[in-house]
């Protein structure tokens, strides 16, 4: 027994293992589908799975702290290793599947794994990775695979080992547009912390029945996988985000909420099965990453469904801040859509000068920090950034431009490092892609700063608009110049089919400037 130590540094028996927790009080509840086998799981039944797998584990000689690296659509798999590393203190690397192969190559060089899991639509990209021999390799296959032969197999004990709160749980890497991702270390107190403040805050329902949409790659599959967990709720796992699929499972499952970026709902709206689609069962839907446009709040609202905004990042939160307005008249709701609201239940927050870091007062634009109990580890292997993203006091700087208004909303505005100047005026991309995001024919939208003799720099666009022609761009023109300051409004717009994006599903900018510089402007 560790003598003095405090609640987070004290191991305790219950911290990763919330599985198990549930499995002794209600095994027979269900816990989870895997969509693409129609398969339900009872959380005695999840736990029984994650026995197993942490048993192969121990087998495997792998010790608190060490790494497991996993390549893997959502599926039931991937939840069984996410808790089997809960109950043994192992840590679970997600990578990215969008990424290339020198990409990878570089986070699992960073990482230092001891087993990897792959799952089989991807033994193609493993094979042009250079993975360390001693590096313990499982295949992950719906029929015939290593995973199942290897692991799920006789009765397994109970494999728990108490934890504390400050050790790492999960390493997260997060997009970047010049440079390998950032590898986040994420401690259980986090992930604990983080489920507290959306159940308490109303971002996440007692007991809810959820899609999970967002890949586990990203914190934000975990982010919801872990409060429906915590509180008892029901999971359906989808193995990519598919607009049709999801329609078909809401009714299916009586799904009462699930999340998502605005892009994903506007595929929701323009799928021929919306309209005719039950969604009575739901409760309400939450946007992540940024606010929602006017438009596509509209069209879930007339069905019925609220939405609930959110904002957070993999540093601070993941989940920071909520705007709710359940229980707000609809010129209110559109009065503030813009805005993400208030930070959550147990998050401080600030909005500082970029050189000072002194609060800058209320109406004025500056960098939002925030602190909880909710933060990271900082990066792995890099102190130097790790000392630039955590500031003195736990304050995390986030690297969003924001500003808050009279009534306490507060307002993203952009990013500090996108922010480029036109005729000595401060522009935000981040802006005016919001505003071209409100034009209801508009799916994705990226904007980059091209050289401009007469301003230095002016803004260009590319928009994905399916079926659009280029009368579209008129009427974008138009928008812009209804929305924005004229230094502002995009002096080019151009339709694509598609943007370029990072590995890990970002804007990838510098790609998009090089392709206007490419064609010409």
């Amino acid at each position: 027994m560790q003598m003095g130590a405090g609640p987070e540094q004290q191991p305790m028996n219950w911290i990763g293992d919330w599985v198990g927790k549930w499995a002794a009080m209600r095994p027979n509840r269900p816990a989870l589908c895997d969509a693409d086998t129609d398969t339900v799981y009872t959380y005695g039944e999840l736990n029984r799975r994650a026995n197993q797998v942490a048993r192969w584990m121990t087998d495997a000689g792998l010790q608190p702290g060490d790494v497991v690296g996993l390549i893997c659509r959502n599926r039931v798999e991937a939840v069984d290793i996410y808790l089997a590393c809960g109950k043994l203190g192992v840590i679970l690397a997600p990578l990215s599947y969008r990424l290339r192969p020198r990409e990878l190559n570089e986070l699992i060089q960073r990482i230092q794994p001891k087993a990897l899991f792959q799952e089989d639509v991807f033994d193609a990209l493993v094979e042009d990775l250079t993975i360390p021999g001693e590096v313990r390799r499982i295949r992950i296959a719906d029929q015939d695979s290593d995973y199942h032969a290897q692991l799920l197999h006789g009765d397994a004990p109970e494999m728990n080992r108490p934890l504390s709160m400050q050790q790492t749980f999960l390493y997260i890497h997060t997009g970047g547009t010049t440079a390998t991702p950032k590898v986040c270390i994420v401690p259980y107190r986090q992930m604990v912390w983080n489920s507290i403040d959306l159940v308490f805050s109303g971002g996440m329902p007692g007991e809810a029945r959820l899609i999970i949409t967002f890949p586990f790659f990203h914190i934000g599959g975990w982010n919801s996988f872990t409060p429906v967990l915590h509180t008892g709720g029901f999971a359906v796992l989808m193995r990519q985000f598919d607009p049709g699929q999801l329609l078909e499972l809401i009714p299916r499952h009586r799904i009462t909420h699930f999340g998502g970026v605005e892009a994903m709902f506007r595929f929701l709206l323009a799928h021929p099965a919306f309209e005719r689609t039950d969604l009575s069962s739901l409760q309400g839907i939450t946007s992540a990453g940024a606010p929602c446009a006017e438009p596509v709040m509209e069209a879930f609202i007339k069905r019925g469904i609220p939405i609930t905004q959110a904002y957070g990042l993999t540093e601070a939160g993941p989940s920071n801040f909520i705007y709710s307005p359940l229980d707000a008249p609809l010129d209110e709701v559109w009065r503030h859509n813009r805005s993400i609201g208030t930070s959550m239940m147990h998050c401080d927050y600030r909005i500082v000068d970029q050189d000072t870091l002194e609060p800058v007062p209320r109406g004025e634009t500056g960098v939002l920090c925030m602190r909880s109990m909710h933060n990271f580890g900082g990066y792995l292997g890099d102190p130097e950034r790790t000392r630039k993203a955590l500031l003195d006091d736990g304050w995390v700087w986030s690297g969003d431009l924001a500003r808050e208004d009279d009534e306490g909303f507060v307002y993203i505005v952009g990013r500090a490092d996108n922010m480029f100047i036109s005729g000595g005026e401060n522009v935000s991309p981040e802006e005016i892609e919001n505003v071209l995001n409100q034009h209801p024919a508009v799916v994705q939208v990226g904007v980059v700063p091209l050289p401009d003799e007469r301003w230095g720099q002016v803004a260009a666009a590319v928009v994905v608009a399916p079926g659009a022609d280029e009368g579209l761009v008129e009427e974008l023109m138009a928008h812009c110049r209804r929305e924005l300051a004229g230094f502002k409004v995009p002096k080019h717009i151009r339709l694509s089919d598609e943007l370029p994006m990072t590995g890990a599903g970002k804007l990838n900018r510098g790609a998009l400037a090089a392709e206007f510089g490419e064609r010409g402007a």
